[in-house]
């Protein structure tokens, strides 16, 4: 368990799961993803730092008893209570039947809730500090909607180590190391720009508020919940959450995404990718609205300054798939990037109408006139859309100027 440590004080006692496909029953993981708790002790007292999901719940009292030479914990602190971190709660109070669980008003509520568990409760509120002994004094900071009501995070005062809950993590599992130090985590950060837009993306504002709460504080070491433990990288993650929260794109690229039945609204999607590479675009990543997962598609946007969205109508609306995306970008309140839209039609031409009417609840303006086929596109059609691409392009290279 050597690997496990991150100081005298805090070893890690979190697992990896690499069955599962799918992520809160919406996101894939591929890589797998890591539940992250952590075992703080001090000279008197020891605390828990959030669970893991309840199948994993023996493997984490294993890791616990392992460390800890028959001392049973006194505390368990939640920061948040997501059911991948809180799943273990009944198990570990069984386990250990006399540690107290510490959590804010809405946690201690949400713990009822959802396990029926009530009794030997701490109720912090923000500010408040802990002692678990002489040498070890924890703070906790309520950072509400970053992305749950009753979200916090707990912070070490001797080593200035931060438990950041679900803020700074992302999707894929640990691979043997945990300290950011011991490993090569490249790439991790695709993943956390994943699972920020998809999980985060909606709550820009209260990240803004968690980050400048943390202003002027020295912090050595951040352990979020899931991804690695961050210490020598800790600055890169803050500013692209700091940047990512201010809906602030990373690249001047675009992200093209396209519905297409018989493959019309598609020739019009290759027809501006090719007029972009060749007015100097080169970060283009292009979706077909049917085939891509979703937060892969909403990864791209948060990434890229431009976007380009085609669709054909249907059922006098808009393509289904697309119609998703165009719901996923106005609930996560996507601004700052430059527009194009195309839209096609074989009789009644509907789909840049509702797509607009999303749009306007953005209050997001389209750089050009959308471009309109009807039927299969002519090669004036195509020209348009060439033009337009062409003006998108320029619009991002004055921007990056």
């Amino acid at each position: 368990m050597k690997v496990t440590r991150i100081s005298d004080r805090v070893h890690y006692i979190g697992v990896n799961d690499r069955t599962k496909h799918i992520f809160e029953a919406l996101w894939p993981i591929p890589y797998g993803v890591s539940y992250n708790s952590y075992l703080i002790t001090g000279s008197e007292k020891s605390a828990i730092v959030d669970g893991v999901e309840a199948d994993y719940a023996l493997r984490q009292i294993e890791h616990i008893d392992n460390l800890s030479g028959g001392r049973k914990p006194d505390y368990l602190i939640i920061n948040h209570m997501e059911p991948d971190h809180s799943g273990a709660i009944r198990m570990l109070r069984a386990a250990y039947p006399d540690m107290t669980i510490v959590g804010n008003a809405q946690t201690i509520a949400m713990i009822k809730g959802f396990y029926g568990v009530d009794t030997n409760m701490l109720t912090v509120k923000d500010g408040d500090t802990l002692s678990l002994g002489e040498d070890t004094t924890l703070r906790f900071n309520l950072t509400p909607m970053v992305h749950w009501p009753e979200t916090m995070m707990t912070y070490i005062e001797e080593e200035a180590t931060l438990f950041a809950g679900d803020a700074f993590g992302c999707f894929g599992a640990l691979n043997g190391a945990v300290l950011d130090t011991d490993m090569n985590t490249d790439h991790y950060f695709p993943e956390m720009l994943r699972y920020y837009s998809n999980i985060v993306g909606k709550y820009g504002q209260f990240v803004q508020r968690a980050i400048k709460k943390f202003e002027g504080v020295t912090i050595k070491t951040v352990c979020p919940t899931h991804g690695p433990v961050w210490r020598s990288r800790i600055k890169e993650v803050v500013d692209l959450y700091d940047k990512l929260s201010r809906y602030e794109p990373l690249y001047n690229g675009v992200t093209i995404v396209y519905g297409s039945m018989y493959g019309n609204t598609e020739t019009m999607a290759e027809t501006a990718a090719e007029a972009l590479a060749e007015a100097g675009i080169r970060d283009i990543s292009i979706h077909n609205a049917s085939m891509t997962d979703l937060s892969y598609i909403i990864s791209d946007i948060f990434r890229h300054r431009g976007l380009i969205i085609a669709s054909p109508t249907y059922s006098d609306s808009l393509f289904p798939p697309i119609r998703n995306v165009m719901e996923a970008i106005v609930m996560r309140g996507v601004k700052n990037r430059e527009i194009m839209m195309v839209g096609s039609c074989t009789w009644a031409q509907q789909a840049v109408k509702v797509m607009s009417g999303y749009l306007e609840s953005l209050k997001a303006v389209c750089v050009t006139e959308p471009v309109l086929i009807k039927q299969a596109p002519t090669s004036e059609q195509l020209e348009q859309c060439r033009e337009a691409a062409t003006a998108l392009a320029r619009k991002l290279t004055t921007a990056e100027g």
